[in-house]
């Protein structure tokens, strides 16, 4: 049964020790990677949630075994060969899905048409069809306006060299270099810009390594994958997600609690793990050991950040940012208007019914810390506005969360995790 709303129940004392699911990022990436490999790949600690189940259904559809086990999911791959598909493909509102499996389709036979949600089919993917073209194969947008749904005539991808302005999406970056390995020619692809979000590629560039494929960089201004390669099968292990992991840790921040995430370290390729150095600049305490990592709670206060890196955690830094001491400015994230929601309008809209004074700025937001109150905060059907001000409520009573089950697209145990947060140690 749905959960229409959900009121946040304040929290005076934490002291918790989590083990988080396997990163989202990881899980999309493993699966096309093992997809496209011949023979089984078992991939362990996956995430199977909403946004992981649309690319695993999807790769599915193309041909792809997938036997999810819990959080081990079998997977006997094409070896690059996919099957046509004749019915739409529907991906929801995964944006990841939709533009790695864009280029994915490129690889098949046919005719392929991606859709999804209303939200999703307003979401720009122009600068991808154009490089995608670009390397030969024929994709267009069905409606003309460079949004989903997107069709896709298989079998035409050669290869070659493309440019991006690297400003909109890295996932662009990462479905030409997911697919470039079973092109003819291989794929070069030249950034004339500052790439957004780099760790993400960083985690496509892994996932492509451990599955056997050779590729090279200069700086994050160009990128070579040798064409016909061969994705290998393999066991993988996928590590937890940071970006569940902030959350948790931002309790901490908030409540100056203790909260320790056993299964993530410092090394990790992901981003967000550099969400422990916003929140020592918040003025918390860190904690590295073989036991996890930990965050201690201290008064916070206001900071500048750019945020370019770890662009999903904004909503939860802005979230501590209302409740910080002075002026907090978030900066390299003007391209989350375009996320599952505008979620700078939604950020601004939701701390502004808390009482709190938010801003627009061309490039993020500005932020004035105070005193939130509780609200009915709506999600915009988006995760992490759910989860970020999920952890408001435990300092502002009477916070409601509109849509709480939104979470299912990232962390659908996300509410069972949160509520361990009330026990006793």
């Amino acid at each position: 049964m749905y959960m229409k709303t959900k009121e946040i129940k304040p929290l005076d004392h934490l002291d918790a020790v989590v083990s988080l699911p396997g990163s989202k990022s990881y899980t999309h990436r493993a699966l096309i990677a093992a997809a496209l490999a011949a023979g089984e790949s078992v991939l362990t600690n996956a995430l199977k949630a909403e946004d992981t189940e649309i690319t695993a259904g999807a790769l599915a559809a193309m041909g792809a075994e997938i036997d999810w086990q819990g959080t081990t999911v079998k997977v006997t791959g094409t070896g690059g060969r996919l099957l046509a598909v004749a019915e739409p493909l529907d991906l929801g509102n995964s944006g990841t899905s939709m533009r790695f499996l864009t280029a994915v389709a490129t690889l098949g036979p046919g005719t392929y048409r991606l859709t999804g949600t209303p939200r999703l089919c307003r979401r720009p993917m122009g600068e991808l069809l154009a490089a995608l073209r670009t390397l030969g194969a024929r994709v267009a947008a069905a409606e003309k306006n460079d949004c989903p749904p997107i069709v896709v005539t298989g079998g035409l991808l050669r290869g070659g060299k493309a440019c991006l302005s690297g400003q909109t999406s890295s996932q662009y970056l990462s479905a030409l270099l997911l697919v470039g390995p079973l092109t003819a020619q291989g794929v070069e692809i030249e950034i004339t810009g500052d790439l957004v979000s780099r760790p993400y590629v960083d985690i496509t560039l892994e996932v492509l390594k451990e599955f056997g494929i050779s590729h090279y960089r200069e700086e994050y201004q160009r990128f070579f994958v040798p064409g016909g390669q061969r994705y290998r099968s393999r066991l993988y292990d996928i590590e937890a997600d940071a970006s569940s992991a902030s959350y948790f840790w931002a309790a901490a921040a908030l409540t100056g609690g203790r909260m320790t995430v056993t299964n993530l370290n410092l090394e990790s390729c992901q981003g967000d793990i550099d969400f422990l150095a916003v929140l020592a600049r918040l003025g918390c305490r860190l904690t590295s050991a073989p036991e996890g990592l930990t965050v201690e709670g201290a008064p916070l206060k206001g900071i500048e950040m750019d945020m370019s890196t770890m662009p999903d955690l904004v909503p939860t830094l802005a979230v501590l940012a209302a409740f910080a001491e002075g002026e907090t400015v978030i900066n390299g994230v003007a391209h989350l208007r375009h996320k599952e929601s505008n979620r700078l309008a939604a950020i601004v809209t939701e701390l502004g019914k808390m009482g709190i004074t938010a801003e627009e700025i061309e490039d993020g937001l500005r932020i004035v810390g105070g005193e939130p109150h509780g609200a009915v905060i709506e999600t915009y059907d988006d995760h992490r506005i759910a989860m970020s001000f999920a952890v408001a409520g435990l300092k502002a009573p009477s916070t409601v969360i509109v849509n709480p089950d939104c979470v299912s697209k990232s962390f659908p145990e996300f509410w069972e995790q949160f509520e361990n947060l009330y026990k006793e140690w």
